[in-house]
């Protein structure tokens, strides 16, 4: 089957490009590279989306505002290659999967500084809790990314980027309600005073939610959440060569929860607690002409959880654990202009994390425990190298190594490569990358009670990617083909005693298809990724079967079209195919297949005065029943209305 899609599509990508491309620019091409969007996350340097090799997507602040999204995730399932899996309905756990590769495998950061959550065993982060508020754009950078980013990054890496401040003070209020007794209200303001500039926003968002255990298995006590967030930026200028940055957000709330999902039902008792703050301090300096400039960074990340729960009639114990994780990093970035088409980075890097936790366990039955992971620290330093080079104006290399240094843990270099080339009498863009990645064993694996392992070795990666971009007729239309390969050995598992130890694999493949059209009053996006997955361990009851909760179908549609200067309406499709998992609740584990769905969501936005917006928004429109994870619930046809206020 993997083999007859894979043909398909490569048939299907010849075909238009052996015949749309001769016509696609008979004038001039160089407008399309002019035009190109500017990103950051693939290079650490401003480079035009045009000269790079990697998989990257970049979701903007004016696709966030009409999108009317109150949650990053709700923004990020429709992006090609990645999936993504919600144990429960909103404000459940929430996991990232890219091109097929652990969530643990993704890399976020926010202005720079790094979420993975040092406390959880496997160093994934949790997007159920991150809004939208104050966020001017999302990079999805895809594919090994730890030459620049270091440990986390082997599938690729998640780059949000907060507004800007600038102008005269201007202020925002926005509140919306509905469904699922669903309210949020947001405040915030912006600016710049001479050489100064800010920009702050705090929201408050509130819901009854939905079951976390699936009303399927006949469980219909509602878990509902509550989160407060606050975000700002502030900048100063000292003079044309030298600024300061400060970036602080922070988020806290509560979620009711159930045990195990579906198959164990309700519990009113059960609640999660969370805290994160990520904070940032940081200077740009320009030094002979722009020839060398400098980013000097300092930043700090804290995540608490805590879970507790009561007895209850099928269930003899209450418990309470609590988690911290702490991230410290130093970073000291440099680009060095070395030749009019040449710019070499380096860079040093210096991190801690810790991590520490404590559970007690009461029960009526099986008697008392209390269990604790002292704080565990792991120090790095890091160093990388890449040089980008452009010749002839059409071809673009990039080529960089990193080495990483865990003190007695051992040590990881990785490096990458990636070409570019552009055909610009045909508005054609073939491109190239290979690169490798690792990840650090977490604190828990190292150091947990009875499993832990202090030998344990990094998770390794490489993988490469091919394809091609072509402009169809103008600048306003784009196609796109990549075809992905990832190996990934080292993983970490366990033994027969349950200790932990290097010892899984997996292969990961497919490809990514992707179409946008600009009609000015209507813009189109299409999407298609086939991912292919396997569970390469030796030995393993999984081995040759495909890793759990990946599809291997995923398709989505975007349309936005602006109706009169006053309104604009969106229509979103997403597709997710079948997919298998694990019911975990027998003996022994079964593997068992989820259905395939697809959700349609649309907006409405009207403006009523110059500077007040009312809008609508339809999520689940067609009222499609279905499992993201097994056991865990999800919401049906939900619809909320809103307003939004600017003043100056």
């Amino acid at each position: 089957m993997y083999k007859s899609a894979l043909l398909i599509n490569l048939i299907s990508a010849f075909i238009l490009t052996l015949f749309v491309s001769p016509y696609a620019f008979p004038q001039d091409s160089s407008r399309v590279y002019k035009m190109s969007e500017i990103v950051v996350s693939a290079t650490r340097t401003s480079t035009p989306s045009i000269e790079i090799a990697s998989s990257i997507s970049v979701i903007d602040s004016v696709e966030i505002a009409q999108s009317h999204k109150t949650n990053i995730l709700g923004l990020l399932k429709d992006q090609y290659g990645l999936s993504i899996m919600q144990s429960g309905g909103p404000g459940q756990l929430a996991q990232l999967y890219i091109r097929g590769a652990n969530p643990g495998h993704v890399l976020v950061l926010i202005d720079g500084v790094k979420l993975n959550m040092p406390d959880d065993p496997g160093n994934s982060y949790d997007f159920s809790n991150l809004p939208v508020d104050n966020i001017e754009k999302i990079e999805v950078l895809r594919g090994p990314q730890s030459t620049l980013y270091g440990s986390n990054a082997m599938a690729g890496v998640i780059n949000i980027i907060t507004k800007k401040g600038y102008g005269k003070p201007s202020y925002f209020l926005n509140a919306e309600g509905g469904s699922l007794n669903t309210y949020k209200g947001i405040a915030g303001t912006s600016g710049s005073y001479g050489p100064a500039d800010y920009s702050v926003s705090f929201s408050k968002t509130k819901s009854a939610g939905v079951s976390e255990a699936d009303a399927s298995y006949g469980n219909t006590e509602p878990d509902g959440y509550e989160i407060y967030n606050v975000s700002s930026r502030f900048g100063y200028t000292i003079n044309p060569d030298i600024k300061l940055n400060a970036y602080a957000q922070f988020n806290t709330g509560t979620a009711d929860l159930d045990q195990w999902g579906g198959q164990y039902g309700d519990d009113p008792t059960y609640k999660f607690h969370h805290e994160e703050g990520s904070y940032e301090v940081d200077a740009d300096i320009n030094s002979f002409n722009g020839v060398w400039r400098q980013n000097v960074s300092l930043s700090f990340m804290r995540n608490l959880r805590r879970y507790n729960y009561d007895s209850i009639l099928y269930n003899p114990t209450s418990a309470m654990s609590f988690y911290q994780g702490d991230q410290y990093q130093f970073g000291w970035h440099n680009i060095i202009k070395a030749a009019q088409s040449q710019l070499l980075t380096v860079g040093l890097e210096a991190a801690k994390q810790s991590s520490s936790s404590a559970s007690t366990y009461l029960s009526t039955v099986y008697g008392n425990s209390i269990s604790s992971f002292p704080q565990k620290d792991m120090n790095t330093i890091s160093g990388y190298l890449q040089d980008q080079i452009k010749l002839s104006g059409n071809i673009f290399t990039t080529a960089g190594i990193r080495y990483d240094n865990f003190g007695d843990l051992g040590s990881a270099v990785t490096y990458r490569i990636a070409q570019t080339y552009l055909i610009e009498a045909t508005g054609t863009k073939l491109k190239a990358v290979f690169g490798t990645g690792f990840k650090a064993p977490s604190l828990y694996d190292l150091y947990a009670p009875i499993y832990g392992n202090k030998d344990l070795k990094s998770e390794k990666s490489s993988g490469w990617e091919a394809g091609f971009e072509q402009y169809l007729f103008s600048s306003n239309f784009l196609f796109g083909v990549t075809y992905f390969s990832n190996t990934f050995w080292d993983l970490i598992g366990y033994d027969s005693n349950y200790r932990n130890i290097n010892i899984d694999k997996a292969n990961t493949n497919g490809i990514e298809s992707y179409f946008t059209a600009d009609f000015k009053e209507i813009t189109f996006s299409a999407s298609y990724t086939y991912t292919n997955t396997a569970d390469k361990t030796p030995g393993s009851s999984d081995e040759n079967l495909s890793l759990i909760r990946r599809p291997k179908n995923t398709a989505a549609l975007k349309l936005n079209y602006i109706i009169s200067g006053k309104a604009d309406a969106n229509i979103d499709l997403a597709y997710i195919g079948k997919r298998d998992d694990k019911d975990f609740s027998s003996y022994p584990v079964k593997r068992v297949q989820l259905g395939d769905y697809t959700l349609l969501g649309a907006s409405v936005t009207y403006s009523i005065l110059e500077n007040v917006k009312i809008y609508g928004r339809i999520e689940n429109a067609l009222d499609k029943k279905y499992e993201d994870v097994l056991g865990y619930g999800t919401a049906g046809r939900t619809g909320y209305i809103g307003f939004k206020l600017n003043f100056n």
